[in-house]
């Protein structure tokens, strides 16, 4: 058979695709065309100088071993690059296998004067001028900060102020629903664009990731897609648990993210779960993930609540009285998107109705809110259910009365809110007449006992439960 430079790169690899994966292979080695074959030297042609340098920087000695293979220990490897010039092709000359490409080599300096395809499909927006899609209204001037979420707010101020200077390099935020994982990783992003101009910024969710990857294996533009990516200064990549099950995404983001790290460039994430909580994920990329700082977002307390509710009405430019925020922070401990959907419903509703915010508006809005899905279990529901069966007044729970007939009803009260609500010891307390936390699990503890000891109360307690089923 002739010693040609196809055969020749052929028989490479042959050697090559026994140590990668297949993903990896159709990437990188596919586009790669055998130029040409002088003596023991093999040119091949790659299509640009970034596609030169990730090989180099990740597959040399695989190329070494290929290239023993196929034409012995004294064999060479040269590249040719392909620029874009924009309406013309041009060969550089060749680089060997192994050498430094930041010296005098002149391929090294080939001017890159051609433009990579944005896989975010917008008119006019390419890889040097690619939008970061942020939202600008979020910055950590309008993030309210408490014992919740400290060490997240401190880290991402951290990574904005030094981007790819601190430790922090993955930086994982996780955390719950509506816990503010979008409003931080997007204030770091809008604070390095206002403060490092020359940085390119992206801001991307996984969902949006996955789709560029498909809609570039379908276009044959995966080579554009990687490009574009790999040359982001600060990637910031949303809801992270989405990538699990999807194996070539996750081996394209894996690719990504080692090149995007070993070049000194910065990466944030977001995640529903801490890394070891994150299943059908590549146990490589899990690794890499764990590799700079993990920091939790968890349910705002009482004080944050608070905060972020005076922020939010001070921001709309309108006042409530004290009575009605500490109402809200106390009703409402689930997440802070909820928290601030309830105020925006509220204004909206006082507005409407041409009415002072007041605390039975707020009841009123609140119970709107939360009854929308059929019959939703809340502090009011339950006040109302065991008042009406005992007979007392709602008023009657939340006195000094220290009268059994008035006791029992408003213990029985707290233990259901405490079994069907997410709600704290603290703001079961402020419901009922203002008692302390210490007040609220007595008042527990007492109905326990009660349910084991008398039939009665155990029938009691457990018929009233059931009016919140579903």
């Amino acid at each position: 058979m002739e010693n040609n430079a196809g055969n020749v790169w052929n028989n490479c690899l042959k050697v090559i695709r026994q140590h990668i994966s297949e993903q990896s292979y159709k990437t990188w080695f596919e586009p790669v065309i055998p130029y040409k074959l002088q003596g023991k030297k093999l040119v091949i042609q790659v299509p640009s100088q970034f596609f030169y340098e990730w090989l180099e920087d990740n597959y040399v000695q695989l190329l070494r071993k290929a290239l023993d293979f196929a034409l012995g220990k004294d064999g060479q490897l040269e590249y040719s690059i392909v620029v874009d010039s924009g309406d013309r092709y041009k060969n550089t000359p060749a680089m060997s296998v192994g050498a430094p490409k930041k010296e005098a080599n002149p391929v090294a300096k080939v001017e890159k004067t051609d433009k990579v395809k944005s896989p975010f499909i917008l008119k006019g927006v390419d890889s040097a001028q690619a939008e970061s899609f942020l939202n600008r209204s979020y910055t950590f001037n309008n993030f309210i900060e408490g014992d919740c979420n400290r060490l997240a707010r401190a880290a991402s101020h951290a990574v904005a102020e030094k981007p790819s200077v601190t430790s922090f390099n993955p930086l994982m935020i996780y955390g719950g629903v509506g816990l503010g994982k979008t409003h931080l990783v997007q204030a770091i992003g809008n604070h390095i664009k206002s403060h490092f101009g020359n940085k390119i910024v992206l801001y991307v969710s996984s969902e949006k990731f996955t789709s560029q990857f498909i809609n570039s294996i379908r276009d044959n533009s995966l080579q554009d897609f990687m490009a574009f990516y790999m040359q982001v200064d600060v990637l910031i990549l949303d809801d992270v648990q989405f990538l699990s099950g999807k194996e070539k995404t996750q081996e394209t983001f894996f690719h990504i993210f080692n090149h995007l790290h070993q070049s000194g460039k910065q990466i944030v994430m977001t995640s529903d779960r801490p890394p070891r909580d994150l299943e059908g994920m590549e146990d490589r990329l899990l690794s890499r993930f764990k590799w700079g700082l993990t920091a939790d977002l968890q349910c705002p307390d009482l004080e944050t609540r608070i905060a972020i509710i005076q922020k939010k009405v001070q921001d709309e430019g309108i006042e409530i009285d004290y009575e009605v925020i500490e109402y809200l922070a106390h009703s409402i401990d689930s997440n802070v998107r909820e928290l601030e959907g309830v105020i925006i419903s509220l204004i909206a509703q006082a507005s409407l109705t041409q009415r002072v915010i007041d605390l039975e508006l707020a009841k009123r809005t609140l119970n709107h809110i939360v009854t929308e899905s059929e019959k939703e279990v809340n502090i009011d529901t339950i006040v109302s259910v065991v008042t009406e069966h005992y007979g007392v007044r709602i008023a009657d729970l939340k006195s000094k009365s220290r009268l059994r007939s008035i006791v029992i009803p408003r213990q029985i009260a707290m233990y259901l809110t405490k079994e069907l609500t997410n709600l704290s010891l603290k703001s079961i307390g402020y419901h009922f007449g203002g008692r302390d936390h210490s007040t609220v699990i007595h008042a527990i503890q007492t109905v326990n006992d009660l349910m084991d000891t008398d039939k009665d109360m155990h029938e009691t307690v457990n018929k009233l439960m059931q009016q919140f089923k579903r």
